[in-house]
């Protein structure tokens, strides 16, 4: 009874669409926020002062570490006849269409206001109130990716298809964006920046939060919950007691400092190149090898456990970082050969990429099982709050700095007719070159040390699956009892 459990598909295709789209539509609107044009756009379109900026990324994105956490443990004590994720993906996606309009509508709402201090209390409160519901919807639906299905098999299908269906469509929001910019800056649209990324942010309400609402009306709860409510107090325990997790966090907290290539990429083709768009051109083969990277990734996991792959991947990328930045080191601005250049290291990052999107979340995923295993108790609210909040701390800890070191490096901004223009100092183009290229690399390293203590692999990891998939069978069963005898 255990293995069918664990081999059986409880998921169908219609299911896996469903929550692959939900993913695309949510990815839509986070990518103009994550996709490392945030910094951008408070910096050069809404005209907020660069260590204004990052003071707030990081105040945020620490305040992130309470709040998510927070909030996975409230889901987990949410009993319904809907389970506990499903209603809050059904309630999230208008309130979160509503906050992203607001958002990037600030240049727009503000165009008129001098002073800037207005400017930074509408970042604040916009950003805080967009946070808070994209939080909502966020630890619920990556929840979801356990809860879908007792079988590791489907779990893998489910993250697959929502990471590999987010990346073609979600990621449309990467190309409109520098698109648009280009188009804007260089007068082939008549719509300013701050117009630009206003109608980005309809389109991601609208199209965007319309996908994303799949995940709540299609997607089912079946992995078997208790009918115990854990405490508040409960939930955060599990921070604290699941090694497997704690391990985790602290590989990808120390891995922050490798975002900073996301937020000096786009620093890079605007500021250096002078041509935003050409991100599109040299990421567009290594975006489609990466969608067939989610195919290779089975036969990947027959060979590494996820903690090898984790090594792998970051071995791989500082090799290949050494290699691109020495060439580029006196070129970053000859745009023949950093074609190229950067369509051969997109290449092998797409590879990694890929498995980034799926590893992880199935780690997690293996977390919970875990702590199940010892306890009797699911925290897939908790547990999966811990990798947004993480993901958004890494995100606002590179944001931050990246920003931070903008006046550092010798980039500002003025006012030009209206139009806001870079200032930029004698080296700072080399210096955005080895913020891409190499420097997020050379840190990445440090994020493996954690991982030398994670042991939730091989015949372990195979033995709590096993025994779980037998304890499932007979909560079922007295679930079942229980709800008869009411």
């Amino acid at each position: 009874m255990a293995n069918n459990s664990i081999d059986r598909h409880f998921v169908g295709v219609k299911e896996l669409l469903a929550y692959g789209f939900a993913n695309a539509g949510q990815v839509f609107g986070y990518n103009m926020v994550a996709g490392g044009y945030l910094s951008l756009f408070f910096t050069k379109v809404f005209g907020i002062p660069a260590q204004a900026v990052a003071t707030m990324i990081l105040v945020l994105g620490i305040w992130d570490t309470v709040n998510d956490p927070l909030m996975g443990s409230i889901i987990d004590r949410t009993r319904t006849r809907y389970g506990k994720l499903r209603p809050y993906l059904l309630i999230v996606p208008i309130p979160l269409a509503i906050t992203t309009v607001l958002l990037f509508s600030g240049p727009l709402i503000l165009q008129n206001a001098k002073d800037v201090t207005v400017k930074i209390v509408y970042m604040y409160l916009s950003y805080i109130i967009w946070e808070l519901f994209y939080t909502i919807g966020d630890v619920p639906f990556w929840g979801m990716s356990t809860a879908i299905s007792p079988s590791p098999a489907d779990r893998t299908r489910a993250i697959s298809s929502a990471r590999f269906i987010s990346g073609i469509i979600g990621g449309l929001s990467l190309s409109l964006i520098p698109l648009l910019m280009d188009a804007s800056e260089h007068n082939i649209i008549p719509l300013s920046l701050p117009q630009v990324f206003c109608l980005l942010s309809v389109i991601a309400a609208t199209f965007g939060m319309g996908l994303f609402s799949l995940a709540g009306i299609f997607c089912k709860e079946r992995v078997v919950q208790s009918i115990k409510e854990p405490s508040v107090l409960d939930g955060f325990k599990v921070l604290v007691t699941n090694k497997p997790l704690l391990i985790i966090v602290c590989g990808n907290i120390i891995g922050a400092l490798g975002g900073l290539a996301n937020v000096f990429q786009s620093y890079y083709y605007a500021e250096v190149m002078n041509l935003s768009s050409l991100v599109l051109i040299i990421n567009l083969p290594g975006t489609i090898f990466g969608w067939a990277t989610y195919l290779i990734i089975p036969k990947l996991k027959e060979h590494f456990d996820n903690r090898q792959i984790i090594f792998l991947n970051a071995f791989v990328r500082l090799i290949t970082s050494v290699i691109v930045f020495v060439i580029g080191m006196k070129q970053y601005n000859n745009i023949a050969v950093i074609i190229p250049l950067l369509l051969a290291r997109n290449l092998v990052f797409s590879f990694f990429d890929t498995v980034n999107m799926v590893i992880p979340t199935e780690m997690i995923g293996d977390t919970i099982d875990y702590m199940e295993w010892k306890t009797g108790q699911r925290n897939e609210g908790v547990s999966f709050s811990v990798l947004t909040f993480v993901g958004k701390l890494t995100g606002s800890v590179s944001t931050s700095i990246a920003t931070a070191l903008l006046p550092v490096i010798g980039l500002s901004y003025i006012n030009v007719n209206g139009v806001r223009t870079a200032v930029k100092g004698e080296n700072t183009d080399l210096f955005i070159w080895a913020l891409f290229t190499l420097i997020p690399s050379v840190l990445g390293l440090l994020s493996l040390v954690p991982y030398i203590w994670y042991d939730l692999t091989g015949q372990k990891l195979n033995s709590v699956r096993t025994d779980m998939a037998q304890r499932r069978a007979e909560m079922a069963k007295s679930v079942s009892a229980t709800t008869e005898n009411k």
